[in-house]
C-alpha cells in the first residue's frame, strides 16, 4: 500500500517557505504522494437555489493545483502529486491537458491527475460552464485528454469541442494517469468504464463495500479489477485508536493507497472529529505521527 498526503489547503496559508517545509517534511517522512484538492472560487451558501451542500465557502483558501504543483515539484526530488479531484468541466479541455502535461514532463513523470464533476453549480456559472450537461462532457474530455497526451495532431469536432489538426508540445513521454473520484453509482460506473483509478473521500466497512462494488463493475467492463488502483482517505481527526484498525481493513481489501487529511475544516461537514492541527509545524508533526502509527 502506498501512503499519501492531502495537502492542507485551507488552513497551512500562504507562506512559501512553510508551504516548502511541509511537502519536504511528507517526503522525507516516507509519504509517497501529495495530494490537493481543486476550488477556484468559494463562494456563500446562503439563499442558494439550488442549494450548495459542499463543505467550503468562501471563507477557505485553496492554492491553484497546478501552479501547486509546479513549484512543489522544483523542491521535491521523489514523491507525486494527485490532484483529488480536478473539476474538470469547469477548466478549458486543451488548457488543461497543457497544465497537466507541463508539470508531468517537469516533475519527471511525477503527476496522476484525479478529475470530477465537482458540486459547486455558482462556480460553474461564474466561470462560464453550463451546470447542465457537465456529465457529457466530462466523458468527452477525457477522452480528448489522452489523446492530446499521446497524438501529435488532433483533429475532433464536437459539440463541446473543435481541434483543427493542431496538438500540444511537450507531451508527457507517457500518458498521465486519469483517476475518478466520487462514491456515487454513477462515479464508480464511469470510473470501471474510462478510468485509470479510483478515490473514495473515506475509509472503513463501508468504503471497503463500495470498493467491491466498484470492482464488480470493473469486471463487467471486461476489465481485471486486481490491478485497478483503488484509495482510501483517512480523516486524522480519528486518532491512533482507529489508524491502524483502518490501514489494516483497507490492506486486507486490498487497497492500494492510502492518505491522511489532517485538515478540520470538513469535520464538522462530515461528522468526524476535528484535527486540532493549526500551524504548518502542527500539520508536519501531525503526518509523522500518522506514519510511524500505520508502517
Amino acid at each position: 500500500m502506498e501512503f499519501g498526503a492531502v495537502f492542507p489547503t485551507c488552513e497551512i496559508g500562504n507562506d512559501p517557505t512553510q508551504i516548502r517545509a511541509w511537502a519536504q517534511a511528507a517526503e522525507d517522512l516516507g509519504y509517497q504522494y501529495i495530494v490537493t484538492y481543486d476550488h477556484v472560487l468559494g463562494a456563500e451558501h446562503a439563499g442558494r437555489e439550488p442549494k450548495l451542500t459542499g463543505p467550503y465557502t468562501q471563507d477557505h483558501p485553496f492554492h491553484e493545483p497546478f501552479v501547486l504543483f509546479g513549484f512543489l515539484a522544483g523542491i521535491t526530488s521523489s514523491i507525486e502529486f494527485q490532484t483529488s479531484v480536478i473539476i474538470l468541466p469547469q477548466r478549458q479541455t486543451v488548457l488543461a491537458a497543457k497544465q497537466a502535461a507541463e508539470v508531468d514532463v517537469l516533475s519527471g513523470g511525477r503527476l496522476r491527475l484525479g478529475v470530477g464533476t465537482g458540486w459547486n453549480h455558482v462556480e460553474y456559472e461564474s466561470l462560464g460552464i453550463p451546470w447542465a450537461g457537465r456529465g457529457r462532457l466530462f466523458d468527452e474530455q477525457i477522452e480528448l485528454l489522452r489523446r492530446l497526451w499521446t497524438e501529435e495532431i488532433v483533429d475532433v469536432d464536437t459539440s463541446h469541442h473543435r481541434i483543427e489538426r493542431a496538438g500540444i508540445s511537450p507531451r508527457p513521454q507517457k500518458p498521465i494517469p486519469v483517476w475518478l473520484g466520487g462514491s456515487s453509482e454513477v462515479a464508480m460506473r464511469r470510473a470501471a468504464r474510462i478510468g485509470d483509478g479510483f478515490t473514495f473521500a473515506s475509509a472503513g466497512k463501508s468504503t471497503v463495500e463500495l470498493a467491491n462494488q466498484l470492482r464488480e463493475m470493473i469486471s463487467e467492463e471486461g476489465r481485471e479489477p486486481s490491478t485497478f488502483p483503488i484509495e482510501f482517505n483517512m480523516p486524522y481527526g480519528l486518532g491512533p485508536e482507529k489508524w491502524g484498525g483502518l490501514t489494516d481493513q483497507a490492506r486486507n481489501a486490498s487497497i492500494s493507497h492510502l492518505c491522511v487529511n489532517t485538515m478540520s475544516v470538513t469535520s464538522a461537514w462530515s461528522g468526524t472529529p476535528p484535527s486540532g492541527l493549526e500551524s504548518a509545524d502542527d500539520h508536519i508533526a501531525g503526518l509523522e505521527r500518522f506514519i510511524t502509527a500505520v508502517t
